[in-house]
């Protein structure tokens, strides 16, 4: 076994799961060695932290164990990822030195509010589980005034989870009593809703967030916070509450594997510039037929199976797999007990979305199970 190729995974989330279960599905522990590194002991699916907002559910509900990995003949390591040597192929970490034959970086993009003056001081990170509880009680608690969504940059992953937010905050503030008093706004960036769903897409999104009264302003660049006031480049808006989708970089410990770009480009294999490096998931950028792949989980997951499978056909000695196609899905929520499903192939190009049923609801919770239980049950 300790003469089998070592397959190093950095990240366990969507890309690096699934790299390592592929991998460990049609090799055996004499062919291939997997280890994973995360700096957490946990997996959960993004989308269940609207939830904890909700108050439909809570964190310890919404995680499955990565150690949980070993029941599969996976390695799993929880550290910090201290440096990276491509010539030595080693990774340092906190818990020790690592030598690998395959690397696949699945680490995620870095959330980095503090590239936005008073974003860290004044907002709250609506992507960061740590701020979850902090972000429902001040949604209790707050009685009239102006609730702010705020998209910092492009691309961020989950495209659709800040609207799908504003739906969720529009439901608990009328559960409350509250809703009436209180504005919702989405500022964005971007000209549109989702415009790498193009402009019939983007306006559905609009039309169902306007029915609620949520109102989106788009191309607002952000620049700065202060106490009671977002500074956009055009303009200064009020907010009581903050909630904001940070600046996404690639973790500095990789960032040499960007050619000074903002993220990893990789090919249609999850192959870097680098012999033997992949990378997946929300650190890379995939081009499709009109633009990169979006950052998303269920695309983190179809990137990683097709990692393993070419470090597989090189261990093997056997002809490359199929390249990714670009398919999947992403779930938005209405409040009301339904949801649509974005469907999206980056590479022909075509996005649709779905009507809003109880069905599609069904199909996210049952999503959600599959990863955890299917995963790290």
């Amino acid at each position: 076994m300790e003469d089998a190729p070592h397959v190093v995974i950095l990240g366990g989330g969507f890309g690096g799961i699934s790299t390592a279960l592929e991998i460990r599905a049609r090799l055996s522990t004499s062919q291939a060695r997997v280890t994973v590194v995360d700096k957490k002991d946990w997996f959960m699916v993004g989308f269940a932290k609207l939830w904890i907002i909700r108050g439909t559910r809570t964190f310890e509900e919404s995680t499955a164990p990565l150690e949980n990995l070993s029941k599969r003949d996976i390695g799993f390591v929880k550290a910090d990822i201290l440096d990276l040597n491509t010539v030595q192929r080693q990774v340092d970490t906190s818990k020790g030195r690592l030598s690998y034959d395959y690397l696949v970086v699945a680490m995620g993009a870095h959330l980095a509010p503090d590239q936005i003056p008073g974003l860290a001081e004044y907002g709250l990170n609506l992507y960061d589980h740590n701020h979850l509880r902090a972000i429902r009680q001040k949604l209790i608690d707050i009685k009239s005034g102006s609730v702010a969504i705020v998209i910092s940059s492009m691309p961020y992953k989950c495209p659709p989870a800040p609207f799908e937010a504003a739906m969720l905050i529009d439901s608990l503030l009328s559960e409350i009593g509250s809703r009436e008093s209180i504005s919702l706004d989405v500022y964005s960036p971007g000209p549109m809703t989702l415009p790498a769903a193009g402009p019939k897409i983007s306006e559905r999104i609009l039309d169902m967030i306007q029915q609620k009264d949520i109102y989106f302003h788009g191309s607002h660049k952000l620049l700065s916070v202060n106490k009671s006031e977002i500074i956009f480049e055009d303009t200064t808006k009020k907010f009581d509450i903050l909630l904001a989708i940070p600046p996404h970089v690639v973790p500095a410990v990789v960032s040499d594997l960007t050619n000074s770009e903002p993220f990893i480009k990789i090919d249609r294999f999850g192959r870097t510039h680098i012999h033997n490096i992949y990378a997946v998931g929300d650190i890379t950028t995939l081009s499709g037929g009109k633009g990169p792949v979006p950052k998303a989980g269920v695309f983190a997951e179809g990137e990683g199976a097709v990692v393993a499978r070419d470090i597989i056909s090189k261990i093997l000695n056997d002809d490359a797999p199929q390249p990714y196609d670009g398919k999947g899905g992403c779930f938005i929520e209405s409040g009301q007990n339904t949801a649509s499903i974005i469907q999206v192939d980056a590479f022909v190009p075509s996005t649709t979305l779905s009507d809003s049923t109880q069905s599609n609801l069904e199909e996210k919770i049952q999503f959600e199970k599959d990863h955890l239980e299917g995963w790290l049950g």
